[in-house]
């Protein structure tokens, strides 16, 4: 009270528990692709007392698998860590196309009886938190621009974290004069007919790297770098897993080989951060023996680090494969500007296309790029601190998944669906209906840049990104093992996300009344 007497006005307001106002669902979860269907079935699983809904802006699910059409497409992960921790991955292949991993995803939603659970064509242009009430107001719109409104205790993103309207496309200068077709892979058109054409594919990255060996019917494909990538190449069928199921119930099988690929990926990431030259001896030393008299030290030594970026994979060296077989090249280059039959590169060389690919990479958006606000007020998210890798300062009851830049995307997804379930279970136990990681003063924290990536698409977005610090709980993390532990046994009431219920305001007595008492 001796606050509220010291602020001495009339008018001020004091938040009182108020009765939570009733929702359409306990969980709105914004997005079927992996990270929303991940969430949905750990609902059923650890929450089965919550109600929840997907809302999805496309008319299929599967988000990034659903998106991509481009030749070729595929994981970039193996699928014992991209695959859910509980659904085993059955194909025998471990790097799987977009087609099984779509495949792999309608399986659990319809085993589960989940696709029932999907509003498609919603796409979500607000939400709105009100503490009176202590839910969520989302607004949504659909193809034909009709709005809908729905109403949610907690809201998850799993809108994955580019922009699905605009990706990154550089702005070469003559792009105009060319009179063939240029293409980005996020718009892929369907049935291009690229049979016996001259294809240039701008970038060398994951995207490039896959489509440049599947577009076979072409009459060549150049990949134009700037700047080469680091390149590491394994089978595309993982043969101790393939091994393990012969003789192990799949679940054990699937089990075991998760955790070697956990541990692999985390000893990887780790020996290229310590020991970067061993690390580079050793891929280029793979790359030469793959690669043979097509070797070219200019094309395959980055100025960077491994690790520094993502490392590229190449399963089954099919890249280099055509490379060797003459189908494909590698030009390491700096475009002037395009022309009416190609490039004209600053060296003074053209390249010849008749399809020019721009695989220049993605732009990142932070929350799906919904409008956020809590109790009117606008969300910028660079001015909030990640919480557990998966809240924010100051936001209650909203979570999001960021997948790990240096391992599986759904590592990250399954501890935070854990981990929010978690927190659900604490509240229903508790009688609270708002969480909120608390932080009043946020100069009392250090930052630190988690995403410690030379990636462009990184680089190019910091400014937009949440902020970070050095130490949990504000952390954005990429220690998967160690997230693990922390989001499945840490204490969820730490003293940072408290929990409350809904708080109406009422108008104050005057001071002076108050100081009498």
């Amino acid at each position: 009270m001796g606050d509220e007497t010291m602020a001495g006005t009339a008018t001020m307001e004091r938040p009182v528990d108020a009765k939570a106002a009733p929702v359409d669902q306990d969980v709105l979860i914004v997005g079927a692709g992996i990270s929303g269907i991940g969430m949905a079935v750990h609902l059923q699983m650890n929450c089965p007392d919550r109600s929840f809904t997907l809302v999805e802006r496309r008319e299929q699910l599967g988000g990034t698998w659903d998106l991509f059409r481009y030749p070729g497409i595929r994981s970039d992960s193996d699928m014992h860590t991209l695959g859910f921790i509980f659904e085993p991955w059955k194909h025998e292949k471990s790097i799987a196309d977009g087609p099984a991993i779509l495949d792999y995803l309608n399986r659990i939603v319809d085993e589960r009886h989940i696709r029932e659970r999907i509003r498609f064509d919603r796409k979500v242009v607000g939400a709105d938190w009100d503490s009176s009430a202590a839910r969520w107001t989302v607004t949504m719109e659909d193809g034909k621009g009709a709005t809908t409104t729905t109403t949610a205790r907690w809201l998850y993103l799993g809108s994955g974290y580019y922009d699905y309207d605009e990706p990154f496309d550089a702005q070469f200068a003559g792009r105009e004069d060319f009179q063939g077709q240029i293409i980005h892979p996020q718009f892929w058109p369907k049935d291009l007919d690229y049979k016996d054409k001259k294809i240039v594919v701008i970038g060398s990255g994951a995207t490039a790297v896959t489509i440049v060996p599947s577009m076979k019917e072409a009459a060549h494909v150049t990949m134009l770098q700037r700047t080469p990538t680091w390149y590491f190449i394994r089978p595309a069928k993982d043969g101790f897993a393939n091994f393990l199921r012969k003789f192990l119930p799949e679940k054990l099988a699937y089990r075991i080989t998760r955790f070697k690929n956990v541990r692999l990926q985390d000893i990887a990431f780790r020996r290229a951060r310590e020991r970067p030259e061993k690390v580079k001896e050793f891929l280029t030393k793979k790359l030469k023996a793959s690669l043979g008299d097509h070797y070219d030290a200019e094309a395959f030594t980055p100025p960077y680090n491994p690790w520094e970026q993502r490392l590229c994979l190449v399963p089954d060296a099919d890249f280099f494969e055509a490379m060797k077989a003459g189908r494909a090249s590698v030009v390491t280059d700096h475009i002037e500007r395009f022309d009416a039959t190609g490039i004209q590169l600053k060296s003074g060389k053209h390249l010849d296309a008749d399809i020019i690919i721009t695989a220049t990479g993605l732009k990142l958006a932070v929350a799906g790029k919904i409008p956020v606000r809590v109790d009117g007020a606008p969300v910028h998210w660079n001015e909030h601190f990640y919480y557990k890798a998966c809240m924010f300062s100051n936001v209650p009851n909203f979570s999001a998944v960021f997948g790990y830049l240096n391992a599986s995307w759904t590592l990250r997804a399954d501890i935070v669906s854990e981990y929010v379930c978690r927190v659900l279970n604490h509240m229903r136990d508790t009688g609270t209906t708002v969480a909120t990681p608390a932080l009043a003063d946020p100069s009392s924290l250090q930052e630190e840049n988690v995403f410690d990536f030379s990636s462009g698409y990184i680089q190019r977005s910091l400014h937009i990104m949440p902020k970070s610090t050095a130490t949990l709980p504000w952390r954005l993390s990429q220690h998967y093992v160690q997230d693990r532990i922390d989001m499945r046994t840490g204490a969820i009431a730490d003293g940072v996300l408290t929990f409350t219920n809904a708080r109406a305001k009422v108008a104050a007595a005057p001071a002076e009344l108050e100081a009498a008492e």
